[in-house]
């Protein structure tokens, strides 16, 4: 898969294995070359390796990779043809550095620390997008718009406070792969094939040369379960938040039908035939992509699926690893998206007075002021709509006489002895029940729109993203500064 979003630029388009720009490819070489160099460092300071012999070897690793880095060179992705490479500038001694090890523990290690690149980009990207949604809803908290449900005009609502709720979504996803980090961030190295090595290796310091916060307990786990594990749970994770980026897409296409959208796009291009078109094809393609990785992730399962322990079909390290960065770019161009998106609060408001998205506040009313129960406020207030669908009034042009006369013909009509006889509303106090702001203004319960919690809501969205901008920043140095330590204590065996 080659996913693309022309509309928004070339977002897909960075290379895929390089979430630091300015270092070389973060592919299967990259890191057999970083394994090899934590080998030296940890079997060094065990005592496993002789200290005379080190110097020379580190300096032949330093040529192979100085040659895989240089264009046009090989850079093997499988230890047996890596291994050769090392072999000819250092001679078949150096492959002492492979006691204790197997291609099963340094290629399911490898697997994690792609995976684990593509996921801070992916977290990157998401949190970018979180952003870019958070300042439009912001600049759309007095904006009152429709509400869909089932497909259909529901009620009136702060646009930002709608907003907030997809963004709530996008905090879970977060918060998912955060919690898979935990599983994912651990060190399989040293378990060897799958019950380990009798070289008393130094696991956890190979694991912390290596950026990982921890080891995979049990060997055979390690080599023969966990790395199906972690690659089809790394995709899974990406089923919400894709899902996430199509019904934001889809919320908003509901009102692009409209001859006059309240949402625009600020990207479009011409029909060919058609001079009034003006497609919005940025969500479209993005709305493409995002639904192309979702079909994609399930291949994973059926690569997964009927498989004895250790085989390597759902750890194919080129089908996760494009998939994954499809993903990501996914998310870069939703968040390019995001802020091409154009909101016309008059037309949104416009549109909600053409039709009776209000009717409800009638019946809550009825109730809450005059003991009128729900289910016949409900009644009154759905005759009325069928009456003024009936007469093509809207609720600005509905005439206050023909409400009130609605009303009181039914409370006669019906026997609701019960209830007021008499339409119990002022002509001003019936108009404000149908006015869209008044509705969202009055709101009442905790997590509405109302101003002191749309204010604590926006607080509380701006407050996570903090958070998880933090949080990743400091996994982001956890792994820089590994690598720095490493290539200290690289270097200071070539003296």
């Amino acid at each position: 898969m080659a996913l693309g979003v022309p509309s928004v630029g070339e977002a897909g388009k960075k290379a895929d294995l390089e979430p630091w720009s300015g270092t070389p490819p973060r592919d299967e070489f990259y890191w057999l070359s970083e394994i090899n160099k934590a080998t030296f460092v940890t079997n060094t300071a065990a005592g496993l390796l002789d200290r005379k012999s080190v110097g020379t070897w580190c300096k032949a690793q330093e040529r192979v990779i100085e040659t895989g880095n240089t264009p046009g060179n090989p850079r093997p992705k499988m230890y047996v043809r890596y291994e050769p490479l090392l072999i000819k500038e250092a001679g078949i001694e150096v492959t002492l550095i492979h006691a204790g090890r197997s291609s099963q523990d340094m290629h399911a290690t490898f697997q994690r620390a792609m995976i684990r690149d593509q996921i801070v980009r992916i977290i990157r990207n998401l949190n970018a997008a979180r952003s870019a949604l958070l300042t439009l809803a912001d600049q759309n908290r007095d904006t009152i718009a429709p509400c869909y449900t089932n497909g259909v005009a529901a009620q009136p609502n702060s646009l930002g406070h709608t907003w907030l709720g997809h963004l709530e979504g996008f905090r879970r996803d977060i918060e998912n792969l955060k919690e898979f980090w935990a599983r994912l961030n651990l060190s399989p190295m040293g378990t060897t094939v799958l019950n380990g090595t009798p070289w008393p290796l130094d696991r956890h310091g190979m694991a912390k040369l290596l950026g990982f916060e921890g080891i995979i307990d049990n060997a055979y786990d390690a080599g023969q379960i966990a790395g199906t594990d972690v690659a089809i749970e790394a995709e899974l994770k990406l089923v919400e938040p894709l899902l996430h980026v199509t019904q934001f897409i889809q919320d908003v296409m509901t009102q692009y039908a409209q001859p006059r959208p309240w949402i625009l796009v600020s990207a479009t291009y011409a029909s060919t035939a058609m001079p009034q078109k003006r497609n919005p094809g940025a969500l479209i393609d993005v709305r493409r992509d995002a639904n192309e990785v979702l079909g994609e992730i399930s291949g994973i399962i059926f690569r997964a699926h009927d498989l004895a322990p250790g085989m390597y079909d759902a750890k194919d390290q080129r089908s996760n690893a494009t998939l994954l960065s499809d993903a990501a770019s996914v998310f870069d161009a939703f968040g390019k998206v995001i802020g091409l998106l154009k909101v016309n609060p008059d037309r949104a408001l416009e549109e909600l007075n053409l039709d009776w998205t209000a009717s409800q506040n009638i019946a809550d009313v009825m109730m809450q002021e005059f003991g009128i129960p729900f289910r016949e406020g409900h009644h009154y207030s759905s005759e009325l709509v069928t009456f003024a669908r009936a007469h093509e009034y809207t609720p600005i042009t509905l005439p206050y006489e023909d409400a009130k006369s609605l009303y009181e013909t039914m409370v006669k009509k019906e026997g609701l002895s019960h209830i007021p006889s008499n339409f119990p509303f002022t002509e001003s106090a019936f108009r404000s029940l149908l006015d869209p702001k008044s509705i969202v203004e009055a709101r009442r319960s905790e997590g509405g729109p109302q101003k002191p919690e749309l204010d604590r809501l926006f607080k509380a969205a701006e407050q996570s993203l903090e958070t998880d901008t933090a949080w990743l920043e400091s996994k982001v140095k956890l792994l820089r500064d590994a690598e720095i330590k490493l290539n200290s204590a690289f270097k200071a065996l070539e003296d």
